[in-house]
């Protein structure tokens, strides 16, 4: 199995900053691609931002310009530089990744989510 163990979740003031950190762990694993997904009250599940291994990025457009993406020189950590926040990225976010243990297969793994509250 591979674990997603995410960090820095908290409040912050409208159009304040956080920077979200998820690292993978597991026994010989391969990680290709990377994303955050978010859940908002009676919502469902949704993409917030997506990176390959090779470092190439795509956003939702609702926070394009706002958030980044980003990977660590290992691989398997990422981060999410979330900028100018609102209060409608008011969620609890997860972090996804696609890993092989086998090295052939891929399999989705998620973390167990934390929670970004924007509010004055």
């Amino acid at each position: 199995q591979v674990q997603l163990v995410e960090s820095g979740g908290g409040l912050v003031q409208p159009g304040g900053s956080l920077t979200l950190s998820c690292a993978a762990s597991g026994r010989q694993f391969s990680i290709s691609d990377m994303a955050w997904y978010r859940q908002r009250p009676k919502n469902g599940r949704e993409l917030v931002a997506s990176i390959t291994r090779a470092g190439i990025s795509d956003y939702a457009s609702s926070v394009e310009g706002r958030f980044t993406i980003s990977r660590g020189n290992a691989k398997n950590t990422v981060y999410l530089q979330m900028n100018t926040l609102k209060p409608e990225d008011t969620a609890t976010y997860y972090c996804f990744a696609q890993a092989t243990q086998d090295m052939r297969k891929y399999n989705p793994y998620w973390g167990q989510g934390t929670q970004v509250t924007v509010s004055s």
